[in-house]
């Protein structure tokens, strides 16, 4: 390398490694749109084939539903993160119609159903960890083939679309803007011409966005907007400010004016948070509001015979001293504190100064309990009779046990346009009201998920509802009484993934607040199961599913819980479940764990576990017991109501017992050498302060290790993956080509070392060549968020685990024999496994029933886009079918039934007169026990049907 280009890479280096960057811009995400357009087109790997394995059953997060009028059995669904989905049965069956597109990611739909246009504002319009967001608006003419994107790039979450009933191309769109970063293009956009140009026409500041936009059932010119100010971070979300507001319109969006004031009766300040809108007519409208401001202190009567956390925090040494030890004891038993804190204990450690009164307080006080614990005012219902100008709470109680402290992911109102009492409020659960609002009652029912996201209320027919919740759909025609579950498409939301040594090898996944499941990875995704009520995919753990360690000695020893670091030991034979979680000392800072709280087996020792809160826990014996091992790991926290300055990742060495590297979410990566006696900061040469998605021993070389890092928390979608070659001492960086997307996670082929696989944002990448180049995958994915990825050794499966379309598999046993051998070569033809014969072939028990066909796939490397002939050959090498393939450059699949023609049947018969060929009830004839050929121009493979 000259002095020069040195040079050059050791500057572009340093500005690398440089403080975070700005949110990412509009015009560099859709050039990295294009750009990723073009590496799937020049992919090595863009044939290779996924199976979408399920499962279906428990669905995942819907935002919106569009009905259509004349005809209210055809429906589209939206889902957060699993695009968009098309009924024609009243959901029996889906298609989906958003795949063609470069997201998967929903806010909100519309339907002109009139002229079957499509119009689908991308980027959710919830602020949860995993509200991802968007590119603009989308839009298709021909039910999703192709899709147009017509403008609002920077927009990121969508809040409302509407369209004008009387005109097709008049359409007014609520912005909520950036999650994580100001920015301009937020408030209230009009376009007037499809979508050609747009005009923003209400704009209330850089962290306010407009969430909720409704119209008059029969006159589009009077609207109602609501705008939100809401700002996430890693560390903190705030869901209220003076930018949340109500406004109205009397010329269909084109101006606007604020009518929650002072002294409309609606609230006004910093306590005002998410406001949702139902409109009954022109002057009747409802508005659910997550109300922010504090609620006011409660005298309570003292109860003398029991002690409350709160207690504890004022209280002085002498008066804890003073307690009865029954009344200490009690409160110590009953809150979880371990058995060695008692009243004898506790005190001694506090008459010694080792510990003060307020630490008992402090010990139970994690991210899980401070989540629900906020005293807010919550959800409140106004309604106003006068177009807007008074508004007037409905109810006289707090409606608790439906926001608790996160109504920032709530926020839906719906009023049924045939009686004006009859409203729906969203949450958890959902409440139906038939008089107003001054009192509600649950119809969450049996088969209903709790988080209640979007609800479609039939206006020509009381009683006639679509729920879209957190776990699907569910469709009712009582009022919500009774429920069915119309869960048919696989659009599960996964965040971790892992699998057994069982045959058939069984998959575990845990999920966005669906908990954690397993099932074969060969289960057919169907509604048999119905049948025997049995569905092939088991719930383990309920909460948001977590993490998932699998005892390699006994598949039925599972570790895995929920957010927040509560995780079980399972034992599926006996039912078993034991709580493991680490506790803190009394008087030590309460641990902080990471929403999704890193764990791992150790590969030397599968009693051994770790666990990451703020330190790095170890247990040698399976969770019964801990010891953190390290000192705080993170850079010390934030003050905010999340969890951070947290573990993330964990990998420990296969070559050596106690090499172990941890990542944190505020960007540090640290490594031991020594089981834990002592750690060493290694991210000093890395970018700061983005969340470490992945920290990766190598499995082929001791010294080397892989990072990546995440920016998704900053709204920065840059690439960042790093290797070293030396414990972490030196990074390279090795995203190369890759499209800008922020990545979650990457792996090492088993078998090949110069083989990685890449999840991100949007997409599943593979490099041959340790990350100097890498190839999109494509076939049968749509650009969803893959979450995490795990390859099974015995079977060379991938699967990969997304974040709205549940899990994809496709076998990599071609791939891993990559090399620079194989790419000199014209053709490549890979091993074709033996086959067992079925007499059945072709055949079916009843005419009226598909016959059963045989279906093998024949894979091959091809250094050319050409035409190419495969041939299948006698052991005496005569062509007995031959297939034509338009080849492309790179791996190519071809699948192939086992028959053979009626001529080829004749050369057979000929060369072998002992054996017999019947045409089946198909009509096709299929070879017969043998050996077998497949060849390609020089290539030659054999197989033997037994």
């Amino acid at each position: 390398m000259t002095t020069r280009i040195f040079f050059a890479f050791f500057i572009c280096s340093i500005l690398q490694m440089k403080a975070q960057q700005p949110a990412t811009s509009a015009q560099v995400v859709q050039k990295e749109l294009k750009q990723k357009a073009a590496l799937q087109q020049a992919s090595l790997v863009k044939n290779v084939p996924f199976k979408n394995i399920g499962p279906s059953v428990m669905s995942g997060r819907v935002v919106d539903i569009d009905v259509n009028p004349e005809n209210t059995i055809e429906f589209y669904v939206a889902y957060a993160s699993g695009g968009l989905w098309h009924t024609t049965n009243n959901g029996s069956t889906f298609k989906p119609v958003l795949d063609a597109s470069e997201t998967q990611n929903i806010g909100d739909i519309a339907v002109d159903w009139k002229n079957r246009t499509l119009w689908v504002g991308t980027g959710e319009n919830n602020s949860s960890r995993s509200s991802y967001s968007g590119i603009g608006i989308l839009k298709s003419i021909d039910n999703g083939k192709t899709w147009m994107n017509v403008g609002l790039q920077d927009s990121h979450h969508i809040g409302r679309i509407l369209i004008n009933p009387n005109n097709p191309e008049e359409l007014t769109v609520g912005v909520v803007g950036h999650l994580y970063s100001p920015n301009k293009e937020r408030g209230v956009y009009k376009t007037l011409d499809g979508g050609k140009t747009w005009k923003q026409t209400l704009f209330v500041d850089e962290a306010s966005g407009i969430i909720d936009l409704q119209h008059a059932p029969n006159n589009y010119n009077i609207m109602f907007a609501a705008s939100w100010q809401r700002d996430r971070k890693a560390w903190h979300f705030n869901g209220s400010g003076k930018g949340s507001a109500i406004y109205k319109s009397i010329d269909s969006g084109q101006t606007w004016e604020k009518v929650s004031t002072e002294n409309s009766g609606f609230p006004t300040g910093n306590g005002v948070g998410r406001i949702g809108l139902a409109m009954y007519d022109a002057t009747t409208i409802y508005a659910l509001h997550d109300n922010q401001f504090r609620r006011k202190k409660e005298t309570k009567k003292t109860d003398n015979h029991s002690l409350t956390k709160a207690d504890f925090k004022t209280m002085s040494t002498e008066s804890f001293l003073s307690l009865e030890d029954k009344k200490l004891n009690g409160f110590l038993k009953s809150n979880g504190f371990q058995e060695k804190y008692r009243a004898e204990n506790v005190k001694q450690m506090v008459r010694s100064g080792n510990v003060k009164p307020a630490d008992l307080a402090h010990y139970l006080e994690d991210a899980n309990a401070m989540l629900f614990n906020t005293p807010v005012v919550g959800a409140e219902v106004y309604k106003s009779v006068d177009g807007g100008k008074t508004w007037q709470k409905t109810h006289d109680d707090f409606l608790d046990d439906l926001y608790y402290s996160y109504g920032y992911y709530f926020g839906e109102i719906r009023v049924d346009l045939q009686d004006e009492n009859g409203i729906y409020v969203l949450g958890v659960p959902i409440l139906k009201s038939k008089d107003g609002g001054k009192t509600f009652t649950s119809i969450s029912k049996e088969n209903v998920h709790a988080d209640h996201q979007a609800l479609w209320v039939n206006p020509e027919k009381s009683g006639h509802l679509i729920d879209g919740n957190d776990g699907g759909l569910n469709l009712s025609y009582d009022d919500g009484e009774t429920w069915e579950k119309l869960n048919v498409n696989p659009v599960g939301q996964f965040y971790t993934i892992n699998i057994d040594n069982q045959t058939p090898y069984n998959v575990y996944g845990g999920l966005q607040d669906n908990g954690v499941w397993v099932g074969a990875h060969n289960a057919v995704q169907n509604k048999a199961w119905q049948q025997s009520g049995q569905n092939p995919w088991e719930s383990l753990m309920g909460g948001d599913g977590m993490q998932i360690q699998i005892d390699n000695r006994n598949a039925n020893l599972v570790y895995t819980g929920y957010q927040f670091g509560n995780y079980f030991r399972i034992n599926r034979e006996t039912k078993e479940q034991k709580y493991i979680q680490p506790k803190h000392t009394l008087g030590e800072n309460p641990y902080r764990f990471n929403w999704q709280t890193p764990i791992l087996l150790s590969p030397h020792n599968q009693d051994i576990l770790y666990l990451g809160g703020n330190k790095l826990m170890r247990s040698m014996n399976q969770g019964d017991d801990w010891k953190a091992i390290s000192q705080d790991l993170t850079k010390g926290g934030k003050k905010g109501n999340v969890a951070y300055g947290t573990l993330t990742t964990i990998s420990e060495s296969p070559f050596a017992f106690g090499l172990i590297y941890t990542g944190s979410d505020d960007g540090l990566v640290h490594i031991t050498k020594s089981a834990g006696a002592s750690w060493q900061n290694i991210s000093n040469n890395l970018p700061k302060d983005l969340w470490v998605s992945r920290v990766i021993a190598s499995q082929h070389k001791k010294e080397r290790v892989y990072v990546t890092l995440n920016g998704y928390r900053w709204d920065d979608f840059n690439a960042y993956v790093y290797v070293s070659e030396d414990y972490g001492n030196t990074w390279k960086s090795i995203s190369s080509n890759l499209a800008m997307s922020p990545i979650n996670v990457i792996k090492e082929d088993p078998i090949n070392e110069n083989i990685l696989y890449l999840g991100t944002d949007n997409a599943a990448y593979v490099t041959f060549n340790k990350g100097e180049q890498w190839e999109v995958f494509s076939q049968n994915l749509p650009a969803v968020a893959v979450h995490d990825l795990v390859i099974q050794p015995e079977t060379k499966d991938l699967l990969l685990a997304t974040h709205g379309r549940s899990i994809y598999k496709t076998n990599i046993a071609p791939l891993q024999k990559m090399n620079a051998s194989l790419l000199r070569k014209n053709i490549t033809l890979f091993p074709f496994k033996d086959v067992r014969f079925n007499a059945r072939w072709g055949s079916t028990w009843s005419k009226w029933f598909t016959a059963n066909t045989p279906l093998k796939t024949i894979a091959f490397y091809s250094n050319a886009s050409e035409k190419k002939e495969l041939k299948i050959l006698s052991e005496r090498n005569t062509v007995l079918y031959t297939i034509l393939v338009q080849a492309d450059k790179g791996f190519n699949y071809v699948d192939y039934d086992l028959s053979l023609t009626e001529n080829g049947k004749e050369k057979l018969l000929k060369e072998n007169t002992s054996i017999s060929i019947n045409q089946a009830k198909n009509g096709k004839y299929y070879l017969p026990k043998g050996k077998y050929f497949i060849q390609i121009e020089e290539e030659q493979t054999g197989f033997e049907i037994k």
